[in-house]
């Protein structure tokens, strides 16, 4: 079997490394995690330096060795964030693998759309800290617990305003069911809920629905869908088809006092026709842990203000357990790599993941 460079530049525990170096002796295996952090400041946004790098990174090693070792690399294994300009200094490079799940956190780069096979994560991140997150965000607008900061700041309950609600017996729609999605969908249901979703290629006929749905549509039924939904999940990939997904026609659609939390991308979600849904009462509130330019600037201010808003900073995947199954998608892959079979997760670049 020949010799296949594989470069590493996100940081993992001596374990996970151990096991990518014992999947085969063909594997030379280079650890430069942090060698890149000073690029990263210098290339990307402050605010997502401040973020994703630790106070005191400033990289390892000179330009000239860096641009070594990228320039004989055949394998990188990355994070985020990552060498904007990786594929023009890795001339032999042909398989790049991302930690995170999603693919859109790659847009910013050369990878994207070139002739490079990339593999993410998707499916084997922390799923379940994601659902409980969602759960919370619907609990905190169901229960009317928005209304305790309002309170605190006035010194004086206004008791009939919290009006809670109870969730057994309500619909939630999941855009979106895929890893993320069908965690979400299994707890709604455990908690007495109606769980409907969609997804790009739904379960045929005679297959079996996963855990929780009652159905499980095409997204050209979303419309439909959100008119019977109390609780709007969004959990889908952002690509282009995504792109503004949840506007003002299909929040308009939607169900009068309705909770929406996303725990996708911002981009999904037209921002101001959220911010109007939200002052015209059409929305009960948003739960957002995501915004559009989250890695760049502070969240707009129309919404981080807003009463019924619920904002936090890309947590929902935080957890004291850690869950990220990460190294078992890559070391299959690894597999699959070095005896010439198809990958599992590459991204398709028309289709955005």
């Amino acid at each position: 079997m020949r010799e296949v460079n594989v470069l590493n530049i996100q940081r993992m525990s001596p374990a996970e490394t151990d096991r990518v170096k014992a999947i085969s002796p063909a594997i030379k295996y280079t650890d430069a995690a942090g060698w890149f952090d000073g690029e990263i400041r210098d290339t990307w946004p402050s605010f997502t330096s401040n973020r994703y790098l630790t106070p005191d990174a400033k990289g390892e090693g000179t330009k000239e060795e860096r641009d070594a070792l990228l320039a004989e690399a055949e394998v990188v294994l990355g994070g985020w964030p990552f060498p904007l300009d990786l594929r023009a200094r890795s001339p032999k490079l042909k398989w790049f693998h991302q930690r995170p799940a999603g693919a859109s956190n790659l847009m910013l780069g050369d990878l994207w759309g070139s002739d490079v096979t990339v593999t993410t994560s998707r499916g084997f991140g922390n799923t379940l800290p994601i659902a409980e997150y969602t759960i919370a965000g619907i609990m905190h607008f169901a229960k009317g617990l928005q209304r305790t900061t309002i309170d605190s700041q006035r010194s004086e309950f206004d008791h009939r305003a919290y009006a809670p609600v109870l969730i057994e017996g309500k619909t939630v729609c999941v855009i979106g069911a895929g890893g993320i999605g069908q965690d979400v969908g299994r707890l709604c249901a455990a908690l007495g809920m109606r769980v409907i979703g969609t997804r790009r290629h739904p379960p045929k006929d005679g297959e079996a629905l996963p855990e929780g749905f009652s159905e499980i549509r095409p997204p050209r039924d979303l419309l439909a869908m959100l008119a019977e939904s109390d609780i709007i999940a969004v959990c889908c990939q952002w690509t282009p088809e995504t792109t503004d997904l949840i506007n003002a026609k299909s929040l308009a659609a939607a169900k009068p006092g309705s909770i929406l939390v996303n725990v996708a991308r911002g981009e999904i979600i037209d921002e101001n026709a959220l911010a109007d849904a939200l002052d015209s009462g059409q929305l009960r509130g948003a739960a957002l842990d995501v915004y559009i330019g989250e890695f760049e600037s502070p969240p707009p201010q129309r919404l981080w203000q807003h009463p019924n808003v619920l904002i936090t900073p890309h947590t929902s995947g935080g957890t004291d357990i850690n869950r990220h199954r990460a190294i078992e998608v890559l070391c299959e892959n690894m597999e699959h790599y070095l005896h010439d079979e198809p990958l599992r997760n590459v991204i398709d670049w028309e289709a955005g993941y």
